[in-house]
This record gives structure tokens, sequence and C-alpha cells, in this order.
């Protein structure tokens, strides 16, 4: 498999959001599927995050976590690799009536924290893949998420689930296949890397995708533990129409919301939704 330039990568992330623009404030509300992802992550959030917090936003994009961090009382730093997505935020939060909540917005990689202190935060949130655009600096990611955190103070991430992905995407990998070969796919399968068939410069939206063991150990190589994790997204991806269905019916909704959370913490589901959604702290040093 061909080596990557680690900054070539960033870039390309960087380029794809600035060109993907208003649509990256779209894609949790655009169909029910996306509806439930947004309910998932926001409950995690509201699971741990506590009025007076204060909050570092990695990859904060246009503002969906940004406006629901300020209803949960927490007061945010918002940072993002993409200038667009930045000034996007700054224009949706201020729509939602909460600017007040956001104390300063700043340009940032998820590897390198370096303008925030040890410890300077009481929580961070790193939602919609910020550590899988870390590539082969993932470590890095988390251990830099860690460290800006309080000991015992979450951090609350999602990243791309490489199993949930095959699953969803089959018809994709079937062309890959095609046009690349049944070993490249393979490759992604046990790599989650998608630079391979999808490399920067190409325009594709490119990640690093992840088991749910793979997180774990991540994590715990890191000197951090997993305090909670669920998919983002399970019987939700089955059958759209159903899920419409459902949608039109607020009890029917509700209920079903509640359903898909408790089978998305099921250990057999973790690996099978868009994302993996974790909690995560760092030990206190003794």
């Amino acid at each position: 498999m061909a080596s990557h330039d680690h900054e070539a990568s960033v870039e390309a992330v960087r380029s794809y959001f600035d060109a993907f623009g208003e649509g990256e404030w779209e894609r949790l509300a655009e169909s029910p599927a996306g509806r439930v992802s947004f309910e998932l992550h926001r409950r995690l959030l509201a699971r741990f995050v506590r009025p007076g917090m204060r909050v570092l936003e990695v990859g904060a994009g246009p503002g969906r976590f940004t406006v629901e961090l300020a209803a949960l009382g927490a007061r945010v730093v918002v940072t993002d690799l993409s200038p667009v997505q930045l000034e996007l935020n700054a224009a949706h939060v201020a729509e939602a009536g909460a600017e007040q909540a956001v104390e300063a917005r700043a340009l940032a990689d998820v590897c390198d924290l370096n303008a925030y202190g040890t410890a300077e935060f009481d929580a961070a949130v790193a939602y919609g893949g910020p550590i899988s655009y870390a590539f082969d600096r993932a470590g890095d990611a988390v251990g830099e998420l860690l460290r800006v955190v309080a000991p015992g103070g979450p951090v609350l991430a999602s990243v791309m689930s490489t199993l949930g992905a095959y699953r969803q995407f089959l018809p994709g990998v079937v062309g890959l296949m095609r046009s690349y070969g049944p070993d490249a796919t393979d490759r992604i399968l046990h790599t989650g890397d998608l630079r391979e068939t999808q490399p920067p410069g190409s325009g594709q939206h490119l990640c690093r995708m992840f088991r749910h063991a793979e997180l774990v150990a991540l994590v715990h190589a890191q000197g951090g533990r997993v305090l909670d994790a669920l998919a983002s997204n399970w019987g939700s991806l089955a059958d759209p129409e159903a899920l419409a269905e459902l949608e039109a019916d607020p009890a029917l909704w509700a209920r079903f919301l509640d359903n898909e959370e408790e089978c998305c913490r099921e250990p057999g589901a973790l690996d099978g939704g868009t994302h993996l959604l974790v909690a995560l702290a760092r030990y206190a040093v003794r």
C-alpha cells in the first residue's frame, strides 16, 4: 500500500470541507437517518456536559453541536480545520441566538492543540470525525484531546465506522472492487484507510475508519479509558421508508429513538452504524 503524507491528507480534508460548505450543516437534518444520528450525538452530550463547563469543540463545523452545547449551558471554544466552516459556525450560532456561549473561534488541527494548556477545559467534543481525519496520527489526536481536559473530564468523540460503512455503502464497495481490485478493498476493510482509492487531491471525501476494538486500543495506549460507547445508527439504516413512517408519528418516533439508543449500545451493534460514538477520560495522575 502506498504511503501518504500527513500534511497533504489534512490539507485535502480542509479543502473538502471548504468546498462542502453549507452541506455540512444540512447533513444531519436532510434525512430521517441523519436526524437519528444527530439525536444520538445530542444525547451523549446531554449525558456528560453540565452547565458552566468550559468545552473545547474540535472540528465544530457549521455549529450544529455548538448550538447544543450552548443550550446545555456550556462555554465553548470553537475550532475547525476549515475557515469556511468556522465562518458558517459564526453565522448559524448567531442565528440560533447562542453566540453568547462562544468564547473564541480558531483554526486548529486535532493533532496539534498546543495553543491550549494541559487540563485547561472541563470537557472536549470532537464530533463528525476529527480523529478519523488524523489518519496515521490518530493516536496523537486522542492524546491531545485527553491532554487538554482535566483528569476525569469527558472527551466526547465520533469516528467513522469501518464495518458500518461496508454495510451501508455495499454498492460502493462493489464499485471499488471493480475499479481497484479486491485486494485494495480488502486493505481498506483491514486498515480503514480510504486514501488508496480516494487519494489527496482527488477532491473526494477521505478519512480513516475504525472498528470499535481498534478505537478502544488507541484510547488505552494514550492513557485513557472509555466511559461510554454506542453506534450512530443501527436499526435506522435498514429501511428508509419504514423510518419515515415512524418519524411521521411523534409518539412512535420517541419510542423508536429510545429503542435505537438501547440497541446502539449493544456490543454486537457497536460496529454496525455509520459512526462510533465514545466518551473518554484520562486517568488521574496520582
